[in-house]
């Protein structure tokens, strides 16, 4: 099978835009883009500070200033449940999923494809400033079980730098993906971290982007060392019919953007009647 950066060229059928996010995501494994939707983003971010504001019995104020200084109203031990309480009243919120995709859309549909299945939960990450209990260590998403046909799309909630956002080790140092899993299973994930440390990328990333990743990557957190809060959301986006794994369609995943044809197709049903004087015609002819 061909590798992606041997595919035959496809300029004549791509836009320049498709052809430079992909040329970026295969290079770097990642692209940081403007959201496409402002409107959509600060209505998000709205709907977390009154929900965070509700929990703590607080009034949210400046909405970056609030999120940013979270860790002076709550402490690990009670950081979960103050999550808890955000990620399911965003999830219970109907018009949050369709603007979280809005805010990537052109860049999904660069990267992934026009007929999409997305996540039906979102998920929420609050990092304190020095707090060891909300790390996630090296790993990639396909070691866990997931599809190698998936793409995260990551959004900061406030301006996520350094030790406050996320790392990935980008292609050139990921090299064979049987030979990274292979070091993982011989060593703790912090053996393997400080095995490729040299080589990892820190994403800086402001408020008003977004980031979709490829999560077949090695990738995760470590302690925030900056003085302030981090929040931000990720979801999984992937084509329908590419193949799924663990995570699977209906359970995990839902269909978005199916286009007619494919509904039409899906739908259509022959007869077993039809079928075998068919397939004895073709036989005929033969």
């Amino acid at each position: 099978m061909s590798s992606p950066s041997s595919l035959p060229p496809q300029s004549s059928f791509l836009s320049a835009q498709e052809m430079a996010d992909g040329r970026a995501f295969l290079e770097h494994g990642h692209v940081i883009r403007e959201v496409e939707s402002r409107e959509d983003l600060d209505r998000i971010r709205t709907l977390v500070c009154e929900t965070a504001g509700r929990h703590l019995g607080i009034r949210a104020g400046s909405a970056e200033d609030f999120l940013n200084s979270i860790h002076r109203h709550v402490t690990p031990a009670t950081l979960n449940d103050l999550r808890l309480e955000v990620i399911n009243a965003v999830n219970a919120t109907d018009w949050v999923r369709p603007a979280y995709f809005r805010l990537a859309r052109r860049t999904l549909e660069s990267l992934v494809g026009n007929e999409l299945s997305m996540q039906l939960r979102l998920n929420l990450s609050i990092q304190l400033p020095d707090d060891s209990s909300s790390l996630l260590p090296i790993h990639t998403d396909t070691w866990a079980g997931d599809s190698p046909f998936e793409a995260v799309v990551w959004l900061p909630l406030v301006d996520c730098l350094r030790t406050k956002s996320m790392f990935l080790l980008p292609p050139a140092a990921s090299g064979d993906p049987a030979r990274m899993l292979a070091r993982a299973g011989a060593s703790t994930s912090e053996d393997l971290f400080r095995t490729v440390e040299k080589d990892l990328v820190w994403l800086d990333i402001k408020y008003g982007e977004v980031l979709v990743f490829n999560q077949n990557l090695p990738h995760g957190n470590r302690i925030n060392r900056e003085s302030q809060s981090r929040w931000s959301f990720n979801c999984r986006f992937k084509g329908v019919f590419t193949p799924y794994a663990d995570k699977r369609l209906g359970e995990f995943f839902e269909p978005i953007t199916l286009r007619p044809v494919s509904r039409v197709g899906m739908d259509y049903r022959i007869s077993e009647d039809h079928e075998t004087r068919t397939r004895g015609d073709r036989d005929g002819r033969l």
